[in-house]
């Protein structure tokens, strides 16, 4: 015979078991590129206020979160830096199809640590080698969108010969940023995004957009994403979030 003892402890439980299936549902992990830090950080704060959802998020660079959704980690939606790395997954069937869009676009910018810019003419007859001294920060030129959106543009104005043994490729292009920031290279290329949310270092000037290939992020739901993640997804392509992206300085209105 069960005694009402055995009854309460079976009780709760099945309610703890509930209670940990309902809260696995209600988390949505994002993989984002390490540009998307700030605003997607704001954006899953202000969707945690309106929906009794937990937004989880890893950021780095859009060749790692790539590689690692390829793994089997558990990521429910991706947003890239550059359609390659989306397409890597695609071409994989990892993700679902029908959910890929491009959200949103970028601009590439050459940056100084605060109060050492010096001056550049985005001209192909510039001397970019004899405008600074030290090293180039950049993400790791094959990999890293940010590094393949910058050698695009060095070769473009033919400056690549004279400053490819001076560049250092970083991990993402939050390091490179940080890099700068030190004082450990004179010179960085980012994306104006990550040059907005530091104080400490300056724009020297931007990329011309036919320089490099359009700076494009697009954004899909994971194949085994969980149900409550389309929620998150329709919530990154609304009014509300576009509003967070402009603060940042991306663009929403693409070509």
């Amino acid at each position: 015979m069960i005694k009402n003892n055995d009854i309460k402890l079976i009780f709760s439980v099945m309610l703890m078991l509930i209670s940990s299936v309902s809260n696995a549902q209600d988390k949505v992990t994002i993989f984002a590129a390490a540009s998307l830090t700030n605003a997607i950080t704001d954006i899953a704060a202000q969707y945690e206020k309106e929906q009794a959802v937990q937004i989880q998020t890893s950021f780095a660079s859009s060749s790692t979160l790539a590689k690692q959704i390829e793994k089997g980690a558990p990521a429910d939606i991706f947003i890239s830096a550059d359609t390659k790395w989306m397409s890597y997954l695609q071409d994989k069937t990892l993700l679902k199809v029908d959910s890929r869009v491009n959200l949103l676009g970028n601009q590439l910018v050459l940056i100084a640590p605060k109060n050492k810019a010096f001056k550049v003419d985005m001209d192909k007859n510039f001397n970019i080698a004899g405008a600074f001294s030290g090293k180039l920060c950049t993400g790791e030129l094959d990999s890293v969108p940010a590094g393949i959106y910058a050698k695009q543009s060095l070769k473009s104005l033919n400056w690549w010969d004279s400053v490819k043994l001076r560049i250092v490729g970083t991990q993402d292009v939050r390091a490179a940023l940080i890099f700068v920031e030190r004082g450990e290279c004179d010179a960085g290329i980012v994306y104006a995004t990550d040059a907005k949310v530091s104080n400490k270092v300056e724009v020297i000037s931007t990329f011309p957009d036919a320089s490099h290939d359009l700076i494009v992020y697009p954004l899909a739901l994971v194949k085994n994403a969980s149900p409550t993640a389309a929620g998150f997804y329709d919530y990154l392509k609304s009014e509300k979030a576009k509003v967070i992206f402009i603060k940042y300085g991306f663009t929403t209105n693409l070509p």
